[in-house]
């Protein structure tokens, strides 16, 4: 017998110390439109083609950032999307690496990473 766990991860969660201006940082990061509705006070959703970010003001003090990549950002370009990154003044933390990713952190510490895919 199969898990009825599915193998789709729809949603991923992310700490934020203030949910208003992490919604415009990934926003702008991400050429959306930040239009949607903070709910309870501290939750945003950005949807994207595959997965919902939930950037999540609630959770924020029991996070421990660690470092480590939360996830990455799957790009075509690795080189035009790190000039991008410079350009939008983002904290860059590692130089492109092994010729296919780089790493990147939010206002609030949570680590990015941009891999060429």
């Amino acid at each position: 017998m199969g898990s009825p766990i599915g193998t789709r991860i729809s949603t991923i969660f992310i700490p934020v110390s203030d949910v208003t201006k992490a919604r415009d940082w990934y926003c702008d990061l991400l050429g959306v439109p930040a239009d949607g509705e903070i709910v309870h006070g501290h939750i945003y959703v950005i949807s994207l083609d595959n997965v919902n970010l939930v950037l999540d003001s609630k959770i924020f003090e029991k996070f421990k950032c660690d470092g480590m990549p939360r996830f990455h950002f799957d790009t075509l370009d690795i080189e035009a999307a790190y000039e991008y990154a410079v350009s939008k003044v983002v904290n860059i933390l590692t130089e492109i690496e092994n010729g296919h990713w780089f790493n990147i952190s939010d206002p609030d510490g949570n680590v990015l990473m941009i891999c060429q895919c």
